[in-house]
């Protein structure tokens, strides 16, 4: 446990839910580890009495706030109150919408929450997460008909994370397992290998990452999953499958989740 003294305690402070100041502080945090920095998220502040007591426990404890009040009148009195507090407060919307205001020589809506509206999209969005969770894995084969997106490789191609990022685009992605053992299910060569997507990877890559997830559970390194011989075995296997279907093959040895996708839906744009 680190010494709770040196804690940083950053409060994201919002008039919806905050999730928008909750990323943007995560994505920079990141520059700073191991530093230890601790985030306390605000939501739905909507009165003076609510920032009163936010600033009151920031000023206690040298805590940072950051916030996305898209109120006038409780973003002003917010950075009023921490200027009397000596609490270092951050913007992260203001002056985007000040410039955007300037810019478009039009008024801000000023309306909190616009963008986790319960609308079409959210619950497509919804829908399709659920999607993932359900077909993970090839837990059932029908998901490969239904699907927007079919994923299969190896294990250990970032099948589970890519379904999940692509969901939250609201592709429905059903993925399958590449294993020597088992018969793929026989959907896979039925449907149109133009949204299926072939995932492979370095051998040696795929060697260190089970290496480590063995580690993870607990495990001994020479467990067959991360032979070098069992990897090759596999990864021939399952381009002998990916040949048979003529399907995209994308090799993520060195690319993030999110640069995979980007890739995958330019080749596969949403309906």
């Amino acid at each position: 446990m680190p010494d709770r003294k040196k804690i940083q305690y950053v409060y994201v402070v919002s008039d919806s839910a905050g999730e928008t100041g909750e990323s943007v502080v995560r994505a920079a945090i990141v520059q700073f580890l191991p530093a230890a920095i601790e985030l306390k998220r605000r939501p739905f502040i909507h009165t003076t009495e609510g920032i009163d007591r936010i600033i009151k426990d920031a000023a206690a404890c040298g805590g940072v706030i950051v916030f996305t009040l898209v109120i006038p009148q409780l973003r002003d009195y917010l950075l009023e109150r921490a200027t009397e507090n000596q609490v270092i407060c951050i913007d992260l919307l203001g002056p985007i919408i000040a410039s955007l205001e300037k810019a478009l020589n039009q008024r801000s809506r000023h309306e909190p929450g616009i963008i986790h509206k319960l609308d079409e999209h959210y619950f497509r969005k919804v829908e399709a997460v659920e999607f993932a969770v359900r077909y993970d894995d090839g837990r059932d084969a029908t998901g490969v008909i239904k699907a927007d997106i079919v994923l299969a490789g190896v294990s250990r191609t970032s099948k589970t994370p890519l379904s999940m990022f692509l969901a939250h685009k609201s592709y429905k992605v059903a993925n399958v397992p590449l294993v020597p053992e088992l018969v793929p299910p026989r959907e896979l060569f039925t449907v149109n290998p133009a949204k299926i997507i072939g995932l492979t990877i370095n051998p040696d890559k795929l060697n260190e990452i089970r290496k480590e997830r063995l580690k993870a559970l607990g495990l001994g390194e020479e467990a067959i999953y991360a032979k070098v011989q069992r990897i090759n075995e596999e990864l021939a296997h399952a381009q002998t499958i990916m040949k048979k279907l003529g399907c995209l093959v994308i090799d993520v040895s060195n690319k993030a989740v999110e640069e995979t996708a980007g890739i995958i839906m330019e080749q596969i744009p949403l309906r």
